[in-house]
């Protein structure tokens, strides 16, 4: 350090004046903040923020890297081991770092303690047998990580601890013979883990109790493992196929308990209802007891067979049910609620070995509700009500508008009086009649002339007909002029003149 001041001081003169770059690296270095230094390495591709250093047959990381990189490919060298202090500075920026395609056997603890804003790691296609305690600590952003292709045999406990926000996670292509729940029991291990790939390992059995549990929110692949098809595995892959569970859907080929091969279950099959299942509710008062037989199971399930509840909070099944619990399943596979309480309501969903596939319309399940049903759907109705009433609303509102729109044609667009046949008299429009005209053709008199349009309300008019009916005479409103009737919107003149007009008549 001291000597590269020194250098840099007697660049800082450059023909009398002063060196812009030089003075900078100085006044860095005096307040404490080395710049950093490091170029590209040799054989390595750089481009903007990303370090492509893959097929370079490489033995060792470079040590000096660019402090700037947010992408690092390592890929395709013949690593063997990644050790503490694997590079020269910690890399702040670095998302992506890919280690595939190498020869990796060992990672030492705090190894990726250089690298804290992972987001994704890629370890795949390489030697590790055992992932030790804490080998990925302080990866406590990492998102992604691949470790498919590899031998791994065994995961210790704490080996993702720190992992909280891990999402996806690819164990495929293993030698694991045991389901690694595990991933799942660490107190700071990754609870948001939404992806599990355990496809082409050598599991022969899975917990099925802990998938149904497990399988709510999350998608675990299983396809392609040696797994023996028992009772309780053909009653979780029944139940999937019924959920439209996507692991199953996407590879149902290549699961054991295939429909047709009888000679690899190995289940006794019980007497099933054939008819199609709908969803029934059970009602009980908080503090009552409730039982609910399984849907579809006609006869009390047969001895040695496992029936597994998957309740709102819990999944229980008959082989290890404590009886003495609040909620409990009995040996012939009907699930009993002790002391009933509020939070008890929900769906509940019988998984027994059926021996077929139901139409997903068909219901495997049912709806328990403590208390009272129209409470329990209270907020349901009052969504629906809201909706109802602003429906309500929006045609009245609707109908009001058509109503004003009538009455404004009918005050305003009446056609012109009608005229017989019979030389014009206007006596073929009978009873009552509004005259709208603005044809000068239609105005008999210089007083019926106007600019706009005029109204004339004429009264039943009377005369003698064959049946001997007498009507009443119309009046004569010959004076009665359109400026009386329309005239800024009043019809007071009007009103007026017909006022005086009945009082001259005889």
């Amino acid at each position: 350090m001291h000597s590269i001041t020194l250098e840099l001081l007697g660049k800082t003169n450059v023909r009398g004046c002063c060196n812009p770059s030089a003075a900078g690296v100085l006044f860095l270095l005096c307040l404490g903040f080395p710049p950093s230094m490091a170029a590209c390495p040799p054989s390595c591709l750089c481009a903007s923020d990303i370090i492509s250093c893959s097929g370079c047959n490489l033995s060792v990381v470079p040590f000096d890297l660019p402090g700037y990189a947010t992408r690092l490919d390592l890929s395709h060298n013949r690593l063997t081991a990644l050790h503490v202090g694997w590079i020269s500075q910690p890399l702040q920026r670095l998302v992506t770092l890919i280690l595939g395609k190498n020869f990796i056997r060992s990672i030492d603890v705090n190894t990726f303690n250089v690298t804290p804003h992972l987001l994704h790691l890629d370890l795949s296609s390489n030697q590790l047998t055992v992932l030790n305690s804490s080998i990925f600590s302080g990866l406590k952003e990492l998102k992604e990580l691949l470790l498919f292709d590899n031998q791994i045999i065994q995961i210790d406990p704490g080996a993702f601890k720190d992992l909280c926000n891990l999402q996806r996670l690819y164990l495929s292509t293993n030698r694991l013979s045991v389901f690694p729940l595990v991933i799942y029991e660490e107190p700071e291990g990754p609870l948001n883990l939404t992806f599990l790939d355990l496809s082409y390992n050598r599991l022969t059995k899975v917990p099925v109790q802990s998938l149904l549990s497990l399988t709510r929110q999350r998608g675990i692949y299983l396809q392609e493992n040696p797994l023996v098809c028992d009772c309780a595995l053909l009653a979780l892959l029944e139940y999937w196929m019924w959920k439209q569970y996507p692991p199953l859907l996407d590879f149902r080929g290549d699961y054991p308990c295939k429909k047709g091969a009888k000679s690899g279950v190995h289940c006794k099959e019980h007497e099933m209802s054939a008819m199609p299942l709908e969803t029934q509710i059970y009602q009980v008062e908080p503090g009552q007891w409730l039982r609910v037989p399984c849907p579809g199971l006609t006869l009390p399930a047969q001895e040695g067979l496992v029936v597994f509840w998957v309740t709102p909070t819990t999944v229980l099944n008959s082989s290890n049910s404590d009886l003495s619990a609040r909620l409990a399943v009995l040996p012939n596979g009907t699930l009993e609620v002790r002391e009933a309480l509020t939070e008890d309501s929900g769906t509940y969903g019988c998984v027994i070995p059926r021996g077929h596939n139901y139409n997903p319309s068909h219901s495997l399940e049912v709806t328990v509700v403590v208390g009272n049903l129209s409470i329990t759907s209270a907020s349901g109705s009052a969504h629906r009500n809201s909706a109802e009433n602003f429906n309500t609303a929006f045609t009245t509102l609707a109908s009001c508008v058509v109503s004003i729109i009538l009455v404004l044609l009918y005050l305003y667009l009446t056609p012109c009086r009608c005229r017989d046949g019979r030389g014009g008299d206007s006596r073929g429009c009978g009873g009552r009649a509004i005259i709208l005209c603005s044809d000068p053709r239609d105005v008999e008199t210089t007083q019926q002339r106007s600019n706009g349009k005029k109204v004339v309300f004429l009264e039943p008019q009377t005369e003698d007909s064959d049946t001997g009916c007498t009507k009443i005479a119309a009046v004569n409103l010959s004076h009665v002029t359109s400026e009386g009737i329309l005239k800024n919107g009043s019809r007071t003149g009007w009103f007026t003149s017909r006022r005086t007009h009945f009082q001259n008549t005889p």
